[in-house]
């Protein structure tokens, strides 16, 4: 059965429960690593690098991260070596993020978007796998990179 870690910040937790419920539904495996609305605002660098190194220690296949725009829990994930999370807001790029770069963390913006077109993302997205062809050599030289570059 397919795992799946989620978190949201403050600003995406009605999105982020809509999401569980859908994906749930599904018989999907969730585990949240969101901030509890009855906190103190969370920063969500910290809830990102969390999901992310669950994704990176195999705890989960997937990510799905939620903010007010995505943007900030993708480049928060993508600090994580090794993992590759993309920040998505229509079918073609969720479709490409996983076929064309792996991508095990979806990031949305729950200011950008309404949580019907999230779950048209993230079933798109799940639905893909990655096609390697050209894809393969691209994905090996971000790897390459990423080990290159590392402090």
């Amino acid at each position: 059965m397919l795992s799946i870690a989620i978190g949201c910040d403050d600003a995406a937790i009605e999105m982020k429960n809509q999401i569980v419920i859908f994906l749930q539904s599904k018989n999907i495996t969730v585990v949240d690593y969101s901030c509890d609305q009855h906190q103190e605002p969370t920063m969500y660098p910290d809830i990102a690098i969390q999901v992310a190194l669950a994704i990176k220690a195999g705890k989960h296949e997937r990510g799905i991260l939620i903010c007010g725009t995505g943007i900030g829990m993708s480049i928060s994930a993508n600090k994580v070596f090794g993992v590759r999370a993309a920040q998505c807001h229509d079918t073609f790029s969720a479709q490409r993020a996983r076929k064309s770069n792996n991508a095990q963390i979806i990031c949305l913006g729950a200011r950008v978007i309404g949580p019907e077109l999230a779950k048209t993302l993230i079933e798109a997205w799940l639905d893909a796998e990655f096609d390697g062809g050209g894809s393969t050599e691209k994905v090996e030289r971000i790897r390459y990179y990423e080990q290159s570059l590392h402090d």
